[in-house]
């Protein structure tokens, strides 16, 4: 059964997890905008977007492989990533030169902005079954965490007021493929406790590759 909706069961299904694997215990037209209750207005933002949509496309929907689309993102994972390149915890050449000249409300506007489109799509294509089998199940001699347990039903997220753990599913496989071999060679380090540098170490070379087919066809 996929938790979706249950904060208190998907804390506890991945508790009982972390207790078991020691290892892990340390688009649509852009006028189309969905209004956002929370912190960032999608409507402002707007203009703040545009610095982006060069590289992220119009609606966050872009034909880069390696630049990733950020549609129907969670806003809160948004936010955190443009403050992790503004401090550095994150490195970009490009981003750590643009977040120092947006403001705290423009940054904020754009996660909204972003997060209001319609989420991001894969090809459809046929499932890669070991990726399915990672992503779905997990592998428990390698210590590995399912995906879908922090990622949700078809990588669009559990919640997005668990916007720490973002949706991936139909993002591009070249990006996907960039960010998990930098989580397991710790070029990246700014995920929750570092849970998916854990979780990346244990992954093959043929792992990464499939989990990344898998992933970008949502």
């Amino acid at each position: 059964m996929i938790y979706k909706n249950n904060h208190i069961a998907i804390r506890g299904a991945l508790a009982v997890l972390l207790a078991v694997l020691p290892v892990f215990a340390s688009g649509e037209d852009t006028d189309t905008i969905k209004p956002s209750t929370s912190v960032g207005n999608p409507f402002s933002g707007k203009k703040a977007v545009q610095i982006c949509q060069n590289c992220h496309g119009a609606n966050g929907n872009n034909t880069d492989e390696l630049t990733p689309k950020l549609a129907g993102q969670f806003q809160g994972y948004i936010s955190k990533q443009l403050r992790n390149f503004l401090t550095g915890s994150r490195s970009h050449e490009i981003l750590q030169g643009i977040v120092p000249e947006l403001s705290d409300s423009e940054m904020d506007g754009i996660a909204a902005y972003f997060a209001s489109q319609p989420r991001m799509k894969g090809d459809g294509s046929a499932p890669n079954k070991r990726g399915y089998e990672i992503f779905t199940k997990g592998n428990r001699p390698q210590k590995v965490i399912p995906c879908i347990f922090c990622h949700g039903a078809g990588g669009k997220g559990l919640d997005s007021n668990i916007a720490m753990y973002p949706v991936i599913g139909g993002q591009h496989k070249k990006y996907l493929l960039k960010q998990l071999r930098d989580f397991r060679g710790k070029n990246r380090v700014n995920s929750p406790s570092d849970i998916m540098n854990k979780i990346a170490k244990s992954l093959s070379d043929e792992d990464i590759d499939a989990l990344a087919d898998y992933i970008s066809s949502l």
